[in-house]
């Protein structure tokens, strides 16, 4: 049976509701292990363009392995990113919108009976400049240049019809302020999910202010963490539960370490973590970086049987 999700915020909100969903893993890794180079500002964005039957394929992995909910190819995708590569804004805005239409081809593929998901994924401005400062914050721009900068990335993603926004791997409050004051109207509900080191923000912020900036907003159905060692994701998740007072989403890294340009250390990302998490609120469980197929069946595996 193949499944095609329904685009209806009300829709995603129930099951949400019903929860919990199990997310995809890493898109680069994924793309990395089917051979694609990766080594380029725009990153996996740059498939978008050349090869977006890799991402439709990536996608259908991790559909296939048991997620729910697949993030698109967008995380480092911008007006501004297309140009310094010669792209015009119109041609650029029909990329954007492609990546929610490759996740939806890889749902229609897919061939599973339950509902599948589309998350369009909003990476925060530092990916654009793609010298590590999203894993910084603090660029030097104030909230309201933030948001111009958002804002038409945000317009040509929702016009898409995704699901859900996906406003993930966010470094510091004022980056998710800026995000944040531009949801409204947009006409999907989305998620926030921040960086984080340790009990803080990438930026340093204590994470208790960090999730407690949505406790207000209605567009945001979840918060949490990603992109962050499963031992941060543990001790995050209670507490923006505590202090949102909304559904967390979690989907950390394996737990190795990038320096300089490469991973080193053991996989910490274990599929039994689930069980913590979804105690502690998540409704939303996943993977970032380094987790792939395998992890995301095995993660899916248990939370069937917790469930059961």
């Amino acid at each position: 049976m193949s499944v095609t999700p329904p685009a209806r915020p009300d829709d995603f909100a129930a099951a949400l509701a019903a929860g919990p969903l199990v997310l995809d893993g890493g898109l680069s890794n994924q793309l990395a292990d089917a051979g694609h180079d990766l080594s380029d500002e725009l990153w996996s964005a740059r498939l978008l363009a050349d090869d977006p039957a890799a991402i439709t394929r990536a996608h259908l992995g991790y559909f296939r392995a048991g997620a729910s909910v697949a993030i698109t190819a967008s995380y480092q995708a911008s007006f501004e990113g297309f140009a310094r590569r010669g792209v015009g804004r119109a041609q650029a805005g029909r990329l954007l919108a492609r990546s929610v239409e490759l996740a939806r081809q890889a749902a229609r593929q897919a061939e599973v009976e339950r509902p599948l998901w589309v998350a369009a994924s909003v990476g925060p401005y530092g990916a654009v400049l793609a010298d590590g400062s999203e894993y910084r914050g603090r660029y030097g721009l104030s909230v309201a240049e933030l948001a111009a900068f958002h804002r038409p990335r945000l317009e040509a993603l929702a016009a898409a019809g995704p699901d859900v926004l996906a406003v993930e791997t966010v470094p510091d409050t004022d980056e998710a302020e800026a995000v944040l004051g531009l949801l409204g109207g947009l006409g999907v509900p989305a998620w926030l999910s921040f960086s984080v080191e340790g009990g803080r923000t990438r930026a340093g912020q204590p994470l208790a202010e960090a999730f407690a900036l949505a406790a207000e907003v209605p567009e945001v159905l979840a918060v949490g963490v990603n992109c962050c060692s499963p031992q941060d994701a543990d001790r995050a998740v209670r507490l923006a539960a505590e202090v949102s007072g909304k559904p967390v989403v979690v989907y950390p890294n394996s737990g190795e370490r990038w320096v300089e340009r490469g991973w080193q250390g053991e996989s910490t990302f274990r599929s039994d973590r689930v069980a913590s998490w979804l105690a502690d609120g998540a409704r939303l469980v996943g993977g970032c970086c380094r987790v792939g197929e395998a992890e995301i069946a095995g993660l899916a595996q248990a939370v069937r049987a917790l469930r059961a």
